[in-house]
């Protein structure tokens, strides 16, 4: 919701940059081609790609990179096989790729009052 608020805000911007008002008629189109400006939209979206890029490269031994080449464990569910026990499993399984990157799960976190 936020990005359509941005690219609404910004064709208000270009309307007075131009001195035109909404009951002008002008086109959005025909304002971007006489101002020039690029559409903040796309720009956000590009820069959000650079970013998973720059994070994706690095070679620091963080775990962004751990994460964004996570696979979940998947399994059929038996019907025999009862909800708590593929939850265990599963339970098991992601306490084993926390510590493979050296994360600590909700579950085993102890609170002292």
């Amino acid at each position: 919701m936020g990005l359509i608020r941005l690219s609404v805000t910004q064709r208000e911007m270009e309307r007075a940059m131009l001195g035109v008002s909404l009951c002008d008629q002008i086109r959005n189109v025909e304002i971007r081609r006489r101002t020039k400006v690029t559409d903040i939209a796309q720009r956000v979206a590009k820069l959000k790609w650079q970013w998973a890029g720059h994070i994706v490269r690095r070679k620091d031994g963080r775990w962004g990179p751990k994460v964004l080449e996570w696979q979940p464990h998947t399994e059929a569910v038996h019907a025999d096989a009862s909800i708590t026990e593929v939850g265990q499993r599963q339970m098991s399984n992601a306490e084993a790729d926390c510590a493979s990157l050296s994360l600590v799960p909700r579950s085993r976190l102890h609170f002292k009052p």
